[in-house]
């Protein structure tokens, strides 16, 4: 009786194992769920960025105000009749007259 007892307590103990620390055991659950959190998140701010995408595209497919801003936005695109004026902060002239003079010294 004693070892039936000892081999069905190793049986468990066998069992537990792979429970607790095996492949598949709570371990690697929680670890693989908090995988699925991670890439949730990751997916949900890539389908943010499609539908922004999307938009977009819409946009320029349907009108040219679209295609007028981004060329005015990215390019630096100006109509006819029109004035550009360019702010520049006061610290950024001082530093760019000083690099030109320094490269018409050499």
């Amino acid at each position: 009786m004693k070892w039936v007892t000892w081999v069905l307590l190793f049986a468990l103990a066998g069992l537990q194992y792979n429970l607790w620390m095996g492949h598949g055991s709570w371990h690697d659950m929680l670890k693989l769920e908090r995988g699925v959190i991670a890439q949730n998140a990751s997916n949900e701010a890539l389908i943010q960025r499609n539908r922004a995408l999307t938009a977009e595209v819409k946009d320029l497919a349907n009108g040219k105000d679209a295609i007028n801003e981004m060329a005015r936005d990215k390019l630096g695109y100006i109509q006819n009749g029109e004035v550009f004026y360019r702010f520049v902060p006061s610290g950024t002239l001082a530093a760019i007259t000083d690099n030109s003079e320094s490269a018409s010294n050499r």
